[in-house]
């Protein structure tokens, strides 16, 4: 889940940041806001709710490919068949660490998409301020990710 959410939150954070920034620069969250709009119901939901479904679905499956290239790697390489490999996963994965694996998940897509909001509601400065909030996404959402996941990891085993 660590590696799906840093990818995440340096490909898809830094691109929110950078068109939340750009409208914000060019003044079309202003537009937004004298028009009656609420740019955080127009603009900063659908992003958080796209990534709080995707981030886990996106998880499932670099699980599974993980799980596939394990497979073709220890039967290839290893001479390890792919029964006791498949059977060997079964019996030492728990349903816990499924739990928290994808549990997790949903926690990092919402501080990603938390982070990348508010960096990019808040640029100024033109397109140099653009790019500095999108390195400071990425950076932000990276180091939240890391630190988040040890306290996130503590709170499933403690479950």
């Amino acid at each position: 889940p660590v590696l799906t959410a840093l990818m995440i939150g340096g490909r898809v954070g830094a691109g929110i940041t950078a068109e939340l920034g750009s409208m914000q620069v060019t003044e079309q969250i202003d537009a937004m806001r004298s028009l009656g709009i609420n740019p955080v119901q127009k603009l900063v939901l659908p992003r958080l709710a796209a990534l709080m479904i995707m981030l886990p679905l996106l998880t499932v499956l670099a699980d599974f490919v993980g799980v596939m290239g394990g497979l073709f790697i220890s039967a290839m390489e290893l001479d390890i068949s792919a029964d006791f490999y498949l059977n060997s996963i079964i019996q030492f994965i728990k349903f816990q660490d499924l739990f928290s694996g994808l549990g997790k998940t949903f926690f990092f897509a919402f501080f990603i998409g938390i982070i990348a909001c508010y960096n990019g509601l808040q640029v100024t400065g033109g397109a140099d301020g653009v790019g500095q909030a999108t390195t400071q996404t990425v950076v932000t959402t990276s180091i939240t990710t890391l630190v988040s996941d040890f306290f996130l990891t503590k709170l499933f085993l403690q479950l």
